[in-house]
């Protein structure tokens, strides 16, 4: 039965790639799905590419351990700042303003906006080389699942996720993406409301499990009774920062901002607004509350020896052989979503931002579209391979450098592409500046890590001090270097000052 789910699943998800080919002719309709794409499978599209099997496994596991049921605030915020708030901001002038500079990137966007051939080719090898560790930690947390539900090695399993994620990718692009998530968007749904209700009834309901959290007690992180099941847990300072690392790092995450890219009208801005944040708050915030009831099961896990991956994988090794099945194919689906949304995001920007700018100025609309296709293929091949090396050998500087990947990414980018919306005044000195920052901080966090201040040593907190620096660099960095070609930056923001004609019941007028 469970091998007839997981067939079915698969045939479903390749058949849209084949039906999906029409849309993916030119770069437009295969990175963009012709900016026509409707609110609900832009919300799912934007949330399925959030929450990847890193969230349900590893992060779920880890912040329920060490935060209890506080973790939950990791999802609310992912669900008010990472997406609420998100559409709110960057949503319609995303849309906008990209749409006036034909901008299908997000460092297209940066060349336009500041007409700086060198910005768009520096955000092209940033986004190129912290995109790749990213996508193999993708394959992280499957392991464990599909040794339990199917006995099959990983190795199959990750070559098996690597396959089918081409091949719908290659032949329906950037629709077919959107369908798929949305069908896998149901499935995670589904599966994260029926995995919370089994768990919490083999604990004896929530309150009895509840109760059996405040009876919890670990003395080397507290020594106050019932911590793992206050309202803010052991440790309120470095939970704040996980929320902001994962919920603010979104606005800066080029495989997420370009979902703004791609919606169609306004009537879907608001309905995708909505759809998004209740995504985020079952999803999220059933992971991270999920999470938090881990320590009921910590006779049967060793974390020191088996890492904090084993948490999660553990609390379900009692389900029943159905359940498990969803579960595995609710990972798979977040795993595959995300997959295919950073794919799209790093094939796209190598191509049209760093191979065409570079060395093929006059590359046609069908070349480039080939090329993007066989990108796909080479990146997800290098992050398979990183993937394999991680499970088959010792090594841990990959993992390392997975971790750092988000802060490096939205610490670069998050700050620069927010004020550029918004503002005339920002310079190119200030993204470059951003950019470095960004970046470099988050390196020099894996190779010098012992030497950093005690607050900002995890990868997780570093990413979020990045970030937060950038939203001050960019305005500072801004007052002292030149400022912007006025001519151009009027051109740029012409785009919002244009004339459109709405219904009374959207505005009464004048």
């Amino acid at each position: 039965m469970k091998l007839v789910l997981l067939v079915v699943y698969f045939a479903v998800l390749i058949g849209i790639g084949l039906y999906c080919r029409k849309h993916a002719t030119d770069v437009n309709g295969f990175v963009l799905g012709g900016r026509s794409v409707g609110p609900w499978l832009t919300a799912f599209a934007y949330g399925t590419s959030y929450f990847s099997a890193v969230v349900f496994v590893g992060y779920a596991g880890q912040f329920g351990w060490r935060f209890g049921i506080s973790a939950t605030w990791a999802g609310i915020g992912n669900a008010v700042i990472g997406s609420l708030l998100a559409w709110v901001v960057l949503g319609r002038r995303t849309r906008i303003m990209t749409q006036h500079l034909d901008s299908a990137t997000m460092p297209q966007f940066f060349g336009e906006r500041f007409g700086s051939k060198p910005l768009k080719i520096g955000a092209s090898v940033i986004i190129f080389i912290f995109l790749i560790p990213y996508t193999a930690s993708l394959y992280n947390g499957l392991s464990r699942l599909f040794g339990m539900a199917f006995h099959i090695d990983y190795s199959v399993c990750i070559i098996l996720m690597a396959v089918l994620t081409a091949i719908y990718v290659i032949a329906g692009g950037y629709m077919a993406t959107a369908i798929n998530d949305f069908i896998q968007g149901i499935i995670m749904l589904v599966g994260i409301a029926a995995v919370i209700a089994a768990v919490l009834k083999g604990q004896g309901g929530f309150m009895a499990a509840l109760d059996g959290l405040a009876k919890v007690t670990d003395e080397t992180v507290t020594k106050t009774p019932g911590t793992f099941a206050s309202f803010f847990g052991p440790d309120p300072l470095n939970l704040l920062f996980v929320v902001i690392l994962t919920s603010l790092g979104t606005w800066g995450l080029p495989q997420m901002v370009q979902k703004f890219y791609a919606i169609r009208d306004e009537d879907s801005i608001k309905k995708g607004t909505i759809i998004s944040t209740l995504f985020a708050l079952v999803v999220s915030g059933g992971c991270y509350f999920l999470g938090g009831f881990g320590r009921l099961f910590s006779a049967q896990i060793d974390v020191e020896a088996n890492g904090y991956d084993s948490i999660i994988p553990t609390m379900l090794s009692g389900l029943s052989p159905m359940l498990i099945s969803l579960v595995v194919i609710l990972v798979l689906s977040a795993s595959m979503s995300t997959l295919s949304s950073l794919v799209m995001a790093s094939s796209s920007t190598l191509t049209i931002d760093f191979l065409k700018e570079l060395f093929f100025q006059k590359m046609s609309e069908k070349k480039q579209v080939l090329t993007i296709r066989i990108l796909v293929v080479v990146f997800i091949i290098i992050s398979s391979v990183l993937a394999l090396i991680q499970y088959k050998s010792s090594v841990t500087f990959i993992a390392q450098l997975m971790g750092v990947s988000w802060g490096a990414l939205a610490g670069a980018f998050l700050a620069p592409f927010m004020y550029a919306l918004y503002s005339k005044w920002v310079t190119k000195a200030s993204c470059w500046v951003c950019f470095i920052f960004g970046s470099v901080l988050m390196v020099a966090n894996i190779f010098w890590r012992p030497s950093f201040p005690q607050i900002i040593q995890s990868p997780i907190n570093c990413g979020a001090a990045a970030m937060l620096a950038g939203l001050l660099i960019v305005p500072i960095i801004s007052l002292f270097t030149p400022k912007p070609d006025k001519k151009l930056v009027n051109d740029a923001f012409a785009c919002y000052e244009e004339k459109t004609q709405v219904p009374k019941k959207s505005s009464l007028g004048k």
